[in-house]
């Protein structure tokens, strides 16, 4: 789709990656950039509208979505990492996780389609990971709702294509953001670079884009067994 002109709404879009979408998609002439946030007076983007937006919170949901009823384009951004183990870790973080990547998401996708499909169509882009493919016990509850947000993306691609819809995953590994700031520098990709593929992936009307060379690797190696450790 075309980003020029287009009204968008970022979740999460506060800090780290969605900020960086926030800018560059004024940057790229979209109209109207709908900031998400669960608390709004942390947006300091200029030009964009701040929205309160909690997406584990349906009538705050619902309420993003009667607010910003020209939205043509959203950017499901938001995610956060408890890094829990499954067989051992905290159960209410490991649904916290779920809620937030796969339930959160959805609820998302779910109140804005209509948006988007009476506006004659649109695009979304979900924010997923490397870890939908590459599985650790540190990232367990990650790695799970994130594998899970994988199969709603390319679900949910299909289900809305009929309407106009396209839907494009974006697959990252680590990137310089308050979400690992306990990885090394030079472990990181640039999440301006990263936002900059990703709206470029969206323009060309891809239904997955590939952001670093690690998360390209991982990809071809899906058919390998997996290992035991």
């Amino acid at each position: 789709m075309e980003i020029r002109d287009s009204v968008a709404i970022v979740t999460g879009a506060n800090r780290g990656l969605g900020r960086h979408f926030s800018t560059q998609l004024l940057e790229r002439g979209a109209a109207k950039v709908y900031a998400g946030a669960r608390d709004p007076k942390h947006v300091d983007v200029p030009g964009v509208v701040p929205l309160q937006l909690d997406i584990t919170d349906p009538a705050s949901v619902a309420r993003a979505a009667e607010t910003a009823r020209d939205a043509t384009l959203l950017v499901n951004n938001a995610g956060i990492s408890t890094h829990t183990r499954l067989t051992d870790g905290d159960l209410d973080q490991i649904r916290l996780e779920m809620e937030t990547g796969f339930f959160g998401t959805l609820a998302v996708t779910r109140a804005f389609a209509p948006v988007l499909a009476a506006g004659g169509g649109g695009a979304i882009l979900n924010v997923l990971s490397v870890l939908a493919w590459a599985h650790f016990p540190d990232y367990g509850a990650y790695c799970s709702a994130k594998a899970a947000a994988w199969a709603q993306t390319n679900v949910v691609r299909q289900e809305l294509a009929p309407q106009g819809i396209e839907v494009t995953a974006l697959h990252v590994g680590y990137m310089d953001t308050d979400m690992s700031d306990y990885v090394a520098q030079g472990e990181k990709a640039d999440p301006a670079v990263v936002a900059a593929a990703a709206l470029d992936g969206i323009a060309a009307g891809a239904t997955e884009v590939l952001a670093d060379e690690f998360t390209e690797s991982v990809k071809q190696q899906l058919s390998a067994i997996p290992a035991v450790a």
